[in-house]
């Protein structure tokens, strides 16, 4: 059943904006099957960025998906006439991984285009976002997690023309120690770390090639960023103050109808009361701020 909703109704981790047909698309992490079982993704669909109709139900699985639990942070673009869905998913004894669904709408139905898991089959990885270079190769940067690698990871890998598969090896781009403000964490398990997700890719006016990313910090919860030094993916990329932290993260940057710029992440990083938020953008100096 859809409804009419107001942006705080709507409780998801992780929110993505497709701006297409004149209309704003949200997607997003189900915040209450997050952490456990799961078996689909929802999009909401407004014109003001304000009042919101939904949930649809744009991918559902039916039983035949290889996954079943932790789906997570679900981005869809429009390429070449198609929509491509980005999300992370799970399976007991098999490793977390970012696989690529296709549908002719941005309601989907989405179903299965990749062969699994695009990330690497032995490596827990989360939260792939498609990068175009500017020669238009497509590549999938995503996390390498801290539970597997210590120190979290964000690497970039080339992806195949129709986005099916991995085209190349992974490239290291940075490691979340790197940033001075990211806070050490101990997990269940006894083990140590620093945590890295959420990485997404935006090119300035200016040609600066930026990363947002997100880690916990002093303040809790941390919307990060990184600039390539060189102004493309295999650049070496260096941090500048966090965006954002407020006790939100997982952002991504998009143009509103009116070509403002928009930041979306999700706060607070808290279980069941996580919304989307917006905040306006500019550009300065080559970087992001806060407007």
């Amino acid at each position: 059943m859809c409804f009419m909703m107001k942006l705080n109704e709507i409780n998801i981790r992780d929110p993505f904006v497709l701006v297409a047909d004149q209309r704003y698309y949200l997607y997003g992490t189900r915040g209450a099957t997050c952490w456990g079982p799961a078996d689909g993704f929802d999009v909401y669909v407004s014109r003001d960025l304000q009042d919101w109709e939904g949930p649809f139900v744009c991918f559902h699985n039916d039983g035949s998906f290889w996954a079943d639990r932790n789906y997570w942070a679900p981005e869809v673009y429009a390429i070449r006439g198609a929509y491509y869905l980005f999300a992370s998913f799970k399976r007991q004894g098999v490793c977390r991984g970012t696989a690529v669904l296709r549908a002719d709408s941005p309601l989907g139905p989405f179903a299965p285009w990749s062969d699994g898991c695009v990330t690497p089959r032995d490596w827990e990885c989360l939260d792939g976002t498609l990068y175009l270079s500017r020669a238009g190769q497509p590549y999938m940067v995503f996390c390498h997690e801290w539970v597997q690698a210590g120190d979290g990871e964000v690497l970039a890998m080339p992806l195949t023309e129709d986005l099916r598969a991995a085209a190349g090896e992974p490239r290291l781009l940075f490691r979340a120690s790197e940033a001075p403000w990211a806070k050490e964490l101990r997990h269940s398990s006894g083990k140590t770390g620093y945590v890295t997700d959420g990485p997404f890719l935006w090119r300035t006016g200016e040609g600066k090639l930026l990363c947002l990313w997100a880690s916990i910090s002093d303040t809790g919860y941390t919307e990060g960023l990184a600039v390539s030094d060189n102004g493309e993916i295999d650049g070496h990329f260096h941090q500048v103050p966090p965006l954002f932290r407020e006790d939100g993260g997982h952002g991504m940057v998009f143009r509103t109808l009116r070509g403002d710029l928009c930041l979306t992440l999700h706060s607070p990083n808290t279980t069941l009361l996580e919304r989307p938020v917006f905040y306006p953008l500019k550009e300065e100096n080559g970087l992001l701020v806060m407007a």
